[in-house]
């Protein structure tokens, strides 16, 4: 279960590990978290950096993890017109350039027209804040991917 959830980051879960049982989806997904926010710096932008750009050359060559390849498919970015994907790929060569990391957002969360706009928003704020976001970003992924692991209680 561990690689699923975090990408490319199984430390997470293995770090988890050590605080079981959990009574509940929502108390894992809490150590989980924990885990996350009590690692350093560099672990969590190391964590950030694991993460593919949004319809970008993993997706185009089809070389996404599979969580993230249907995570892309429902926002439908993979059915990006020719000039979405152009302003998608100028979008996350300007974030890369500005934070060194890629633009990370929940996209069952959000729509086509709401991870445009979040983008350009993102792209205003201080590289703190915008770690900030994109952790909380990660998390709502994970909630989601772990929801999908574990059914309903």
């Amino acid at each position: 279960m561990a690689g699923p959830l975090f990408e490319h980051s199984p430390w997470i879960a293995q770090a988890a590990a050590a605080l079981r049982p959990f009574q509940t989806v929502d108390e894992m997904h809490r150590a989980l978290l924990g885990v996350v926010a009590s690692s350093l710096r560099e672990k969590k932008l190391a964590l950030i950096q694991a993460h593919p750009d949004l319809a970008g050359k993993l997706a185009v060559s089809g070389n996404l993890t599979e969580q993230s390849t249907v995570e892309q498919r429902s926002a439908r970015l993979d059915r990006l017109s020719p000039d979405q994907f152009a302003r998608m790929s100028a979008l996350n060569a300007d974030y890369k350039g500005r934070f060194g990391f890629p633009f990370i957002i929940c996209v069952r969360d959000h729509t086509q027209d709401q991870i445009f706009e979040a983008f350009e928003h993102r792209l205003t704020l201080s590289l703190e804040e915008e770690m900030e976001t994109a952790l909380v970003q990660i998390g709502r992924i994970a909630w989601h991917r772990l929801n999908d692991l574990i059914p309903a209680e």
